[in-house]
């Protein structure tokens, strides 16, 4: 290692214990003060995707007032949760550094899988649905062996898995090109008709709020048990009843519509599994030291061959549950399942949510937050009657800023850890 890197690691260190006795000593104030200087220093974090979303969804009110009303809402929930899915695998390739350009053509195919054995061969809708996911893990299987054994590049094997797997998709359909999903499916039931009675949504609500208090008080118990400063009581629960209102006032006002989807519940739901496995366990840990060094990690004893198919195998998995969560929503399966857009957005959705292209840096979170913006531009033009072509102009360049931000945040970084 670098004497340039040793230092930037060490300032980042005595960064970290001056945020630390911020946060300890003076509450509410330094929790503040703490993240004015992280800012500062170019750890964005989410802020600019909440902000550009804050930006978006009142420029589109102002537009027109349709836009927040609870029902365009709740459609704006539900069709963020297919696209989403598919964007969290994406969120760990990026992770590592690495890209999949064929998660359109694996949901695809797996749709296709999911109406072919449901209507033609008449299978246990259940066992389809197995099926079909299956599908795409072992896609991610031949990803993985083919990176980590043969060193092919990862755009290189998922170009032609795009390919590959568009013309499996083809050939799995045959001669009927589109297949009509019955509405009696529990799956189309599900994704269409399912929505959480308003009790079991508030209850949902409580329970988000006191996991994370109860997540940040395990973290400061550890740390205090280490020897560490802890965080503040007063601010664990500042955010946990932010996040409260915040979460109930958002039920309430779903409620006076239809209330809150099942399927953006799922997907929710996922983000979270995910985001818990990222910050809490070894693999997670693993994933970001992979993507911070591939060297590093393999001197500190990682598996790095095995956490890297670990990853497309997640990946690819969670593209076919996109897959089979937009072929629920529309009761259909065709030759277009899985195109058109779907692999630009589910890429888009990882970046413009915050995950960097150069690897080491993200959330699962960012698949929730920037499908929120791609669709909530999406739905907004929409209402304004506008072509889809302005909204592929407008999505590019908000990609774009997303990456610039990433770039100029990254020069930031490393300016202050080199100071």
């Amino acid at each position: 290692m670098s004497n340039t890197a040793t230092a930037g690691s060490a300032a980042e260190r005595a960064a970290d214990l001056q945020d630390e006795r911020l946060f300890h000593g003076e509450g509410l104030t330094g929790a503040v003060e703490s993240f004015v200087r992280r800012v500062r220093s170019g750890d964005l974090g989410s802020l600019p995707v909440v902000i550009g979303l804050i930006v978006i969804w009142a420029v589109f009110q102002i537009l027109n007032p349709a836009f927040l009303s609870a029902d365009n809402l709740v459609n704006l929930s539900l069709q963020c949760a297919a696209i989403g899915t598919i964007s969290i695998g994406i969120v760990l390739v990026l992770l590592l550094g690495e890209i999949d350009l064929s998660v359109g053509s694996v949901s695809g195919l797996s749709a296709a899988v999911l109406g072919v054995t449901l209507t033609q061969l008449h299978w246990n809708s259940v066992l389809a649905v197995v099926a079909a996911v299956l599908a795409g893990t072992v896609a991610g299987i031949v990803y993985g062996l083919l990176f980590t054994r043969f060193g092919v590049p990862s755009f290189v094997i998922t170009l032609a898995g795009l390919l590959g797997f568009l013309g499996l998709q083809l050939w799995v359909l045959g001669p009927n090109s589109s297949i009509n999903i019955p509405f009696s499916t529990w799956l189309v039931t599900f994704a269409q008709q399912m929505f959480l009675p308003p009790w079991a949504a508030y209850a949902l609500a409580a329970i988000a709020a006191i996991g994370l208090f109860w997540s940040d008080w395990r973290r400061s118990r550890r740390r205090r048990a280490a020897g560490l400063s802890s965080g503040s009581m007063s601010v664990m629960l500042v955010k946990s009843v932010l996040l409260l209102i915040a979460l109930g006032v958002s039920v309430w006002y779903l409620a006076t519509d239809r209330g809150v989807g099942a399927m953006f519940v799922f997907f929710v739901l996922l983000v979270v599994l995910m985001n818990f496995l990222l910050t809490r366990t070894r693999w997670g840990r693993a994933v970001f030291a992979v993507g911070g060094s591939v060297e590093a990690a393999r001197r500190a004893g990682i598996k790095v061959n095995r956490i890297y198919i670990s990853v497309f195998v997640l990946c690819s998995t969670f593209a076919a549950l996109g897959g089979l969560l937009a072929a629920a929503r529309l009761a259909s399966v065709g030759a277009s399942s899985g195109g058109t857009d779907t692999n630009l957005n589910a890429i888009a959705a990882a970046v413009i949510g915050g995950t960097s292209l150069f690897g080491g840096r993200g959330s699962a979170w960012s698949a929730l937050l920037g499908i929120l913006v791609i669709q909530s531009i999406s739905s907004g033009l929409t209402l304004l009657n506008l072509d889809a072509s302005i909204r592929f102009m407008i999505t590019g360049a908000v990609l774009l800023l997303a990456v610039i931000i990433d770039s100029l945040s990254r020069r930031s970084r490393a300016s202050h850890g080199q100071a």
